[in-house]
């Protein structure tokens, strides 16, 4: 889905303009998205596969939930509005963590540069995966894994791959999360 984006600097700094995503992907403008790492007390964490009919990484797993962050929305309001919308779960403000900020440069083909800052919050919760809905059009399945399984399994080529300290950035806030 089309929807309008703020743009970004380098840095991440809001420019005051606005552009649809396909745009700004089309001219490599920076952008923000919000990503979502549900996981059990346990550290069992919900990984979705994205659709078969998404632009960039179909079919492969992916993080709980991510999306775009839309014009004049905040990172926050963003990641409960994309958690409710892509698996159903209807989350508080309180219950996510904002761990940082994490860029990404990415040159899918001539036409698609995707320069995106991913705000990533962490939230532990418990999860059913079997009574969550997902929305078809993003997301093709849920599943559940240990942390420590998942840590051996994104290196393969049916996970979405991420920057080099991407990965292990999220994994070690998961690892250490303490909601006390």
């Amino acid at each position: 889905m089309d929807e309008y984006i703020d743009i970004l600097n380098e840095e991440g700094v809001p420019t005051g303009k606005t552009c649809l995503k396909s745009e700004a992907h089309k001219k490599g403008f920076y952008h923000a998205s919000a990503h979502i790492w549900i996981f059990d007390k346990d550290k069992n964490v919900l990984i979705q596969k994205r659709a078969a009919n998404k632009d960039t990484f179909p079919n492969l797993w992916d993080i709980s939930v991510a999306g775009h962050i839309s014009a004049g929305e905040q990172p926050l309001t963003s990641a409960l509005r994309e958690v409710e919308e892509e698996i159903g779960m209807v989350l508080l403000k309180e219950q996510l963590h904002f761990i940082g900020t994490s860029k990404k440069t990415v040159q899918h083909h001539a036409n698609f540069i995707d320069n995106e800052l991913h705000y990533i919050y962490v939230c532990e919760v418990t999860f059913n995966v079997n009574s969550l809905k997902i929305q078809k059009e993003e997301v093709a399945a849920l599943k559940s894994i240990h942390l420590n399984n998942l840590i051996e399994k994104v290196t393969t080529k049916d996970f979405v791959p991420r920057t080099d300290n991407y990965y292990p950035f999220v994994f070690e806030h998961i690892k250490n999360y303490n909601n006390k």
